[in-house]
């Protein structure tokens, strides 16, 4: 038996290590347990955020979106390059850097924070004790007050389309590819499906996106979403809405694929498939039937608002719990767990979670959807403003998009924004503080933006629920 900690966290994502971190900075002796270890035998911090999603995948999206300026764009400004190429191995070697970076920060903010990170498989025990298998087998159990689970999620495997090195790849491997495939395919048009493929058919490849589902983006503003199915379909991608994936066959390099649509059976081939379905809680060997915690009916770990499970003092955040699979809500959740193991009353706030889709144009939201205010009869009033509209996206020969701000019909308090345009992931912080701060729409809209700037657009949006907007035409009259 080794010592006792005050806290262990199972898990180094972003739920992980910041509850770690917060538990540490609040005079608890902490411990975080981590399975990930590097060619070389050692221990790597920061989960799949920081390892094989988020950052590495946003390191893409911007190299491949300065790529396609650079060929498409720059001549509108009058900028002469001639023959542009993309160097991919350069590309990944940049992204494999900002990945390192980040990865060994979070180790150097374990020791000045005096976090313990102890490498190894983290089992959950009874009695509150963990059990960490290291990489050579050999077992430790720990004794904890309090423990956190935080391990996250994995992509989610479909049995028509199994992995298959070099040519069958999930989400992680999209993110190594050698080259630009000619075609590729991509099933499922969530976050991850168009994100990666907006990344390859910005530089070059022939993307096609099937989805099983009749709606694009159900979770967004049906608005919104329409805007984004064109917006997309215009720069290449090839969306296939009720495009269910039957079958799959490697033969001499070609994926073929097989899927049946409204049309009936259907046949594609590929060089490389991207098979983007979703993400599944990650709980394999997790917990002990002694554990006492227990799973919901979809395999989640069950916890309240406070992230509490069925046992006192054993914790669950992040991927494997309820609610969007958001590296943000995560931490946030990580912060609340720490504050409240230490008397204090924070509380995570799940009708302000900002939900982005890094594509561009990028989109964005907050609140509720029209679809649901509807569907729980709630009255409403919508403003919208189009990007167009802004001098600054002009300037930024950058106009696709618009504002939408949902507001309550009697209290005008804002119920929803939502946003698909220019730097959108940006924007969505201003409606993010405004609804946590209870504000109506005339608050935002009496609230003074710097011009010209593209946030002006959320103004005019927000003036625009009243009928007051400046710039662009009302639908009722100024009072």
């Amino acid at each position: 038996m080794s010592d006792k900690f005050d806290v262990i966290v199972i898990g180094s994502g972003p739920g992980g290590y910041v509850a770690a971190i917060r538990c540490a900075q609040l005079g608890l002796k902490t411990a975080c347990v981590e399975k990930w270890i590097s060619e070389a035998g050692k221990q790597i911090l920061g989960g799949t955020c920081l390892n094989v999603g988020c950052i590495p995948s946003k390191a893409l999206l911007e190299s491949s979106h300065k790529y396609e300026e650079a060929v498409h764009e720059f001549e509108t400004h009058g900028i002469a390059t001639g023959d542009v190429s993309m160097d991919v191995t350069k590309m990944m070697e940049r992204k494999n850097t900002i990945v390192k970076n980040l990865t060994g920060g979070i180790a150097s903010l374990f020791k000045a924070n005096g976090v313990k990170a102890i490498q190894g498989s983290g089992k959950v025990l009874g009695g509150k004790q963990v059990e960490v298998t290291d990489k050579n087998g050999v077992t430790t159990v720990y004794d904890a007050e309090n423990i956190i689970i935080a391990t996250g999620s994995k992509p989610v495997e479909i049995p028509p389309t199994p992995l298959t090195e070099g040519s069958i790849v999930d989400s992680t491997g999209a993110l190594d590819f050698a080259e630009v495939p000619k075609r590729l395919g991509v099933i499922g048009a969530g976050v991850i499906g168009l994100e990666l493929g907006s990344v390859w058919a910005r530089l070059g490849s022939e993307v096609t996106v099937l989805e099983a589902q009749d709606t694009f983006l159900p979770a967004a503003d049906q608005q919104i979403a329409k805007e984004a199915l064109r917006q997309l379909k215009k720069q290449g991608l090839d969306i296939k809405l009720k495009a269910r994936v039957t079958g799959s066959e490697v033969k001499r390099g070609v994926v073929n694929v097989a899927y049946e649509d409204t049309k009936g059976k259907q046949e594609a081939k590929f060089d490389k498939v991207i098979v983007a379905v979703g993400r599944a809680p990650y709980t394999e060997g997790l917990l002990s039937p002694e554990s006492g915690v227990n799973l919901d009916e979809r395999g989640f770990i069950f916890v309240d608002d406070q992230c509490k499970t069925d046992v006192p003092g054993i914790y669950a955040v992040g991927d494997v719990v309820r609610g969007p699979m958001l590296a943000h809500k995560g931490m946030e959740e990580g912060v609340m767990v720490a504050e409240r193991i230490a008397d204090q009353k924070t509380q995570v706030n799940y009708e302000c979670v900002p939900g982005v889709i890094y594509t561009n144009p990028e989109i964005a939201w907050v609140g509720k959807t029209e679809e649901q205010l509807k569907a729980d009869g709630i009255e409403y009033n919508v403003g919208t403003c189009p990007f167009a509209a802004s001098g600054r996206a002009m300037a930024a020969n950058n106009t696709a998009g618009l504002v939408k701000v949902i507001a309550d019909v009697a209290t005008d308090r804002i119920l929803g924004v939502h946003i698909i345009g220019p730097q959108a992931s940006e924007l969505i912080a201003q409606a993010v503080i405004s609804m946590e701060f209870g504000a109506s729409a005339e608050d935002l809209g009496l609230t003074m933006f710097a011009h010209p700037s593209l946030s002006e657009i959320v103004h005019e949006a927000a003036l625009s629920v009243a009928g007051h907007a400046i710039h662009i035409a009302n639908r009722k009259k100024r009072k």
